[in-house]
Order: C-alpha cells, then structure tokens, then sequence
C-alpha cells in the first residue's frame, strides 16, 4: 500500500480590543482552495482582562466553523461525484 503525506497549514488571526476579540481562520487545501472562517468572543465586564482567554474561546470558535465548512466542502465534492445527495458526515 502506497500512502502520501499530506499538510494542511491552518493560519489564526486575531484582533483584539478591550471587551472582544475577533479570530479569523484560513485553511488552504492542496486542490489549492481556501476555506475561512471567524469566531468571535467578549469579555463581561465583571470578568478581568485576559486576552489570552479570549484569543483561545474566539479561535475555538473559528475553528468549529472551520470544521464545518470542510464538511459542507466534502459532502459537495462527495455528491458533484456521485450524481447524488450523500449522507450527512456526523462530528
């Protein structure tokens, strides 16, 4: 059995003010196709400024989207192929 070794890269980005922190997500395939995503978190102001925490639950949240736009992507690459509906592809 032959098996390639394939990377994909994921890139976080993330912007930041006082109460939020935004995160954007990229993933490029090796087809060469990109896929993006964002997540978002806010600080209650009660709560003390860390933004590390906020960097980790808005890049938690960009990356769950992340994960379903790949499935979206699969599940249209699986029924472009086939001439059908598939299945859906559980998490």
């Amino acid at each position: 059995m032959t098996s390639t070794a394939v990377g994909w890269h994921v890139e976080l980005e993330f912007q930041e003010d006082d109460q939020h922190t935004r995160a954007a997500a990229l993933v490029r395939l090796p087809d060469g196709s990109e896929v993006r995503s964002h997540g978002r978190a806010s600080r209650h102001r009660t709560d003390s400024n860390q933004p590390r925490v906020g960097e980790e639950i808005a890049g938690a949240r960009a990356l769950n989207e992340l994960a379903m736009e790949l499935l979206t992507k699969a599940h249209e690459e699986i029924d472009q192929a086939s001439g059908r509906t598939s299945q859906a592809i559980h998490i």
